[in-house]
């Protein structure tokens, strides 16, 4: 599980990305967070595995606080699939893959290459897993599409059977085909092991597809929980709404602050 208790971000400029967040994602959820652009999502996400550090608040993963002292055990439990793939281009496949076990093998010993029959033969159970055929093994990873290349980052991700997965844009450049395949991967590795994705999207019938729950946010807030079928097209018009929460109206049948489970939430200027 993933738990946010009133996790705040102010940069040192005095932007507030994040403010007081609280969220707990369970085991095995997809979880789907979307909203504009500058919503916080992408901070959000990086609070979990330690890459932004909150102002205030605190992260537990599993019942475990993310601090300075967990955060190299904690990151042995959390993976991450990027946006851009975040591969090196003239590393093989399987060497990229391999990459995943970084957070348990020391940098010398990756660079040497000093892994395991069990690992090798885990990255190739794996890359069939996404389905990359074993031709693929020694090309460069820049030799690939981007589809194969994303699919390459899932492999890694999966490498230590991470209890919390966070895909932070992961089909943003990528074809609408391609993106359902890529997100079905994700989804069903997932729910073979029990983990925990927390994946932030831009495209609303993706999110509605593939989530258990979507999380909507702006301006640093959570202003939206519930289920797909809660998100209408109505929350979407007015997730996405350029105005402040006090210029738009609220759902028929609703009033402002009593708002039902799965119903755009108030939010303070």
């Amino acid at each position: 599980m993933i738990e946010f208790h009133h996790i705040s971000k102010t940069w040192p400029d005095g932007t507030r990305a994040l403010s007081d967040i609280s969220l707990a994602v369970p085991r095995g959820q997809f979880c789907v967070v979307l909203g504009p652009s500058g919503a916080g999502k992408s901070t959000l996400l990086r609070a979990v595995n330690g890459l932004m550090r909150p102002s205030t608040g605190r992260v537990v993963i599993d019942g475990t606080e993310l601090t300075p002292a967990t955060e190299r055990e904690l990151r042995q439990r959390v993976a991450m699939i990027h946006q851009h793939f975040n591969l090196t281009l003239r590393m093989s496949v399987s060497g990229n893959v391999l990459a995943g076990l970084l957070p348990q093998v020391s940098i010398g010993r990756a660079l040497l290459g000093w892994f395991t029959p069990a690992h090798r033969a885990r990255a190739c159970t794996l890359l069939a897993r996404v389905g990359l055929a074993p031709k693929h093994l020694q090309r460069r990873a820049g030799e690939l599409s981007g589809g194969q290349q994303q699919r390459v980052g899932i492999a890694r991700a999966f490498m230590l059977d991470p209890e919390v997965v966070l895909a932070d844009e992961p089909v943003a450049s990528l074809d609408p085909k391609i993106s359902r395949d890529i997100l079905t991967l994700i989804r069903d590795a997932a729910r073979e092991r029990n983990t925990s994705v927390l994946c932030s999207l831009h495209q609303v019938d993706l999110a509605r597809e593939f989530g258990d729950r979507i999380v909507g946010m702006r301006d640093g807030r959570i202003v939206f929980d519930g289920t797909p079928a809660r998100f209408t097209d109505e929350v979407v018009e007015r997730l996405y709404a350029g105005a402040h929460w006090e210029d738009v109206a609220a759902p028929s049948g609703a009033e402002e602050n009593t708002l039902p489970q799965g119903s755009l939430l108030p939010v303070s200027a």
